[in-house]
């Protein structure tokens, strides 16, 4: 088993305070980092790695499209990365998925970024898709899956319960810090989620909220809450072939 601590984050495009979201992971010291609405216009690339670098951290996956990526720890190394395209629905933002194959003492793992959509039928279907392309990794990686990013949705939606129908829902199992993540200045609703397998062991799930220094800043660096998950990973079989995605 490896010990890994998680953070799912919406940064809104760094359109608030970049410094107070850098300060904000920092503080957390995750080892992944699943971001949603990462920066994807004007010096998108350059504007990604300052904010990785700014966080101690670097870019294991992501694309310039939907604004998802994965950051990793120095200690966790990247063996390989997938990023697919959902369909699309006229008139909506474009939505995706971001995958990030990862080896932390001796053991593999899938941290996956997902961020859905505000309708409820593009979102439904969207997960179907999502939950293909996570059997597809689990099977060609032979790595134990963590899904993480925004929902749009509350728990008992029908989204949300497709998802909790075949992966645990975090912070249901082991509630640990602040249960809602928007929004980050009247927080009312959990709209975030890390969800995992059923082998990975939930140690707790939940928005920091025990270091006031740290929550001053939450409201600052952008609109959703930080969601904080810490896990037992089992040891997956890595003999599986790696199959490297482009």
């Amino acid at each position: 088993m490896a010990s890994v601590r998680l953070l799912s984050y919406n940064v809104r495009s760094l359109r608030d305070d970049p410094a107070a979201v850098a300060r904000v992971v920092r503080g957390i010291a995750p080892d992944v980092v699943c971001m949603q609405e990462v920066p994807r216009f004007g010096a998108w690339r350059f504007r990604r790695r300052r904010l990785a670098r700014a966080c101690g951290l670097r870019i294991a996956a992501g694309r310039r499209a939907c604004g998802l990526a994965v950051l990793a720890a120095p200690h966790v190394r990247r063996e390989a990365r997938e990023f697919h395209l959902l369909t699309p629905d006229p008139g909506l933002h474009r939505r995706a998925l971001a995958i990030a194959v990862l080896e932390t003492a001796g053991t593999r793992l899938i941290a996956a970024s997902t961020h859905l959509d505000l309708k409820d039928g593009p979102r439904l279907r969207h997960v179907h898709e999502i939950l293909t392309h996570l059997a597809r990794a689990r099977e060609r990686y032979g790595a134990p899956v963590i899904l993480a990013g925004d929902i749009n949705e509350e728990p008992g939606g029908p989204s949300w319960t497709v998802l909790t129908g075949h992966f645990q829902d975090a912070y249901a199992v082991e509630p640990a810090g602040g249960e809602p993540t928007f929004s980050a200045r009247n927080p009312a609703r959990r709209i975030d989620a890390v969800f995992t397998e059923p082998s990975v062991r939930i140690k707790g799930c939940g928005v920091p909220i025990a270091d006031t220094t740290l929550t001053a800043d939450y409201p600052k660096a952008t609109d959703h809450r930080p969601l904080t998950a810490e896990l037992e990973v089992p040891q997956a079989d890595l003999n599986h072939a790696r199959e490297r995605a482009t």
